[in-house]
């Protein structure tokens, strides 16, 4: 055994200063935050990205480009292996029933079916989108893939 395998083993583990226990401990008084102002008081936190009252980075460089943040689309996503999984043979599977079972949180989203993992059973599943791998596996499995007709505008 070595002398640096020791103290990097007792070096880990250091124990936690106590402040404000008095003089002699080193870190009495002010307990190491200083003399007055908000940062020496309880409770005071700074902003993350706040720079004292100047103008944030942030906002200091000129804004250019452009982002298709804003049009993305956003699904609740399934695999055909969890779907194996969760039914049985000859089930209807739709957004409803993935909720029911609780692969999905809620109905807010529309649902797309990705195509990892195995299919042998034979579903007939209503989603709004389906890759081409997951498309080709339910239908090879003997099942369909189909996509929900929105109702008419009236």
């Amino acid at each position: 055994m070595m002398i640096h395998d020791i103290t990097k083993r007792t070096g880990a583990h250091t124990k936690r200063m106590r402040v404000g226990r008095g003089e002699g401990s080193g870190k009495g008084g002010t307990s190491g935050r200083g003399h007055k102002g908000a940062k020496s008081r309880a409770g005071w936190t700074s902003r993350p990205g706040y720079m004292g009252g100047s103008t944030p980075l942030a906002r200091r460089f000129p804004k250019r480009g452009f982002s298709n943040h804003d049009f993305r689309e956003h699904f609740h996503v399934v695999n055909v292996s969890a779907l194996e999984k969760h039914f049985d043979a000859g089930a209807h599977v739709d957004i409803d029933a993935l909720v029911k079972v609780g692969l999905v949180r809620d109905a807010a989203l529309p649902l797309k079916v990705l195509g990892d993992g195995a299919l042998s059973k034979k579903f007939t599943i209503v989603a709004a989108k389906f890759t081409a791998t997951a498309r080709t596996k339910i239908e090879s499995a003997g099942g369909t893939a189909s996509i929900p007709t929105a109702p008419a505008a009236g």
